[in-house]
């Protein structure tokens, strides 16, 4: 159904919409606003644009996710998975390359929402998943190694291992009063109490460590020693000069974008929907994502989706309705305004901390070592997406590991695939049904094969391997009762095998044949040129029909002798 939860339950169920209710609601979005804080803007630096930007992704995508979403709960804003992509973009298209890719992101998660893929986009296989979660973890703690260390490297190279090599060569040069910063920043944000989680521990971490510069007049880098002055962030709604070139180079990196901002609101809503016990919209939800992200880019803002943590936080803090999320966006605004001039004053270190924080929580290094107990096909999947992710880029980390995935998948499926001739028993053992024939012998001029698993184009040498050597036959019966799907290429070989028995002289018989393979058949006529009365509906009446024919041809063959 493609209408916004919020509108459904105010047209459904008002009685929600209580004082208490409502309250309850605008706390938890003041606490959320309070997490997004330095979220956004921690999350704006690490993808390589200034720190107002984060925060203004915050407000818009915020709200506009909460208006049109398909979840009670969800909570938009920016989110580390597209740190990596975010960098790349700014890196060799500007900002203004940023606007556009988040642009037409939006745009393509509109149009997968209006074409209702939002179940589709849940069957991207869990180890791809996991494997670019956890390589996005590793690049976003080692980009935030050099401020925690207070290392002071301009020109840092995107490379990993080009970036590590650097660390490692200015050891000498790390700055311990940054260190120290840092450290305490991690100490608060790991060890605050859980009873206190109303109050953020990053919060809490930015506002004892941003005093203690401040008041100790500490020499440490700072957001305003990096980006000036903080401003507001908010424009005019623009859309900005397209250049086909540059388009055409984003569309593969927007689509990268579009995808991850599917998967992680999908799975953020799954999440939810098993903590709060309600059902979320999936392809509104992937429509609202899409009109977030699209209303972001036009107002200067970067790529959002649904954010686990926020969404937790929200749920853990009474939010149960899409009020809680436009709260969370208007507090959020107001905070901008209010606090933007002592905003800057947060010292890069503690920003790094926080990524830290956020990079151990998105590593799911429990499920990643899990992991290691599935086939070794999985595995692969696994470690091919991490290393991709980490070595080269986000892009050719999902493409080649899904690509991967499908064929270790088909070929999973090809090997359990398999033709067999069946025996008397093996017809027999059954419950007989009610068009049942004696039970004599299988004739010895009759063969039975019984084919197992999708018949598709993974499969299609077992069977021909199997079924063109067919001699001393005057019959050949296919059961196909395990038989759930036929693609073109498995229609191609069976084609071929009705063709070499109609040349040799065997009449082909086809059994208990499922919806889907039969739609195929049909479409092509295979069923009216091999003839309506070959396709049988169970195993008796096929076996009964080849006695008819057998017989028939028996008969036809004495009389050509007399």
């Amino acid at each position: 159904m493609l209408r916004p939860k919020l509108f459904t339950l105010l047209k459904t169920s008002p009685q929600e919409f209580t004082r208490q209710r409502l309250l309850k609601d605008i706390t938890a979005g003041l606490v959320v606003a309070c997490i997004s804080v330095p979220l956004s803007i921690a999350l704006a630096i690490a993808s390589g644009v200034a720190p107002e930007k984060g925060l203004v992704t915050g407000v818009i995508a915020g709200f506009f996710g909460s208006l049109f979403g398909g979840s009670r709960v969800q909570i938009s804003g920016p989110t580390a998975a597209f740190t990596i992509i975010l960098f790349g973009i700014v890196a060799q298209y500007g900002v203004q390359g940023l606007t556009i890719a988040t642009i037409m992101a939006g745009v393509i998660l509109v149009v997968m929402g209006l074409l209702k893929l939002g179940s589709v986009i849940k069957y991207v296989p869990y180890p791809v998943v996991t494997g670019f979660t956890a390589g996005i973890a590793v690049v976003l703690f080692s980009s935030q190694m050099g401020e925690f260390l207070g290392l002071n490297i301009t020109n840092m190279p995107s490379d990993f291992f080009e970036k590590w090599q650097l660390y490692i060569s200015n050891i000498g040069n790390i700055d311990l009063t940054t260190l120290g910063i840092g450290m305490l920043a991690l100490v608060i944000i790991f060890c605050w109490p859980k009873r206190l989680k109303f109050i953020p521990g990053p919060l809490v971490a930015i506002l004892v460590t941003t005093m203690l510069v401040k008041f100790l007049n500490l020499e440490v880098a700072t957001i305003y020693s990096r980006f000036g002055v903080i401003s507001l962030g908010f424009t005019k709604p623009t859309l900005p000069h397209l250049d086909l070139e540059i388009v055409r180079h984003l569309i593969g990196p927007a689509a990268v974008i579009a995808i991850l901002a599917g998967i992680e609101s999908l799975l953020s809503a799954v999440v939810s929907d098993g903590m709060i016990g309600k059902h979320h919209r999936s392809n509104m939800e992937l429509v609202a994502q899409g009109i977030a992200n699209t209303a972001s880019g036009l107002m200067g803002g970067i790529p959002a989706c649904g954010a686990i943590a926020r969404t937790t936080a929200n749920i853990e803090n009474g939010g149960r309705t899409p009020i809680a999320g436009i709260a969370q966006a208007v507090f959020l605004l107001i905070m901008m305004m209010l606090f933007m001039p002592y905003l800057s004053l947060i010292p890069m270190a503690t920003l790094a901390a926080i990524m830290f924080s956020v990079a151990y929580r998105m590593s799911e290094w429990r499920s990643f070592v899990f992991l290691f107990k599935a086939p070794a096909s999985d595995i692969a999947v696994l470690l091919t997406t991490f290393v991709l992710t980490v070595v080269k880029d986000l892009v050719v980390a999902i493409e080649v590991g899904m690509v991967l995935a499908a064929v270790l998948f088909m070929k999973r499926m090809a090997d359990v695939y398999n033709v067999s001739l069946a025996s008397d028993d093996d017809i027999y053992d059954e419950v007989p049904g009610k068009d049942d024939i004696e039970r004599k012998k299988i004739s010895e001029h009759v063969r039975v094969y019984e084919i197992n698993g999708p018949f598709f184009f993974g499969a299609t040498n077992t069977f021909l391997e199997t079924l063109e050597q067919v001699k001393d036959t005057k019959v050949l019966i296919l059961r196909m009762r395990s038989v759930p799907a036929m693609d073109a290429t498995g229609f191609h070989a069976l084609n071929k095998i009705a063709m070499r028995c109609k040349k040799d002289g065997i009449q082909l018989i086809l059994s208990e044949v499922q919806n889907q393979p039969y739609k195929t058949l049909r479409k092509y006529d295979f069923v009216y040129t091999l003839g309506k009365e070959y396709v049988c509906r169970s195993i008796n009446a096929a076996l009964k029909k080849a006695a008819e024919v057998v017989n028939a041809q028996e008969k036809q063959e004495q009389e050509s002798s007399k």
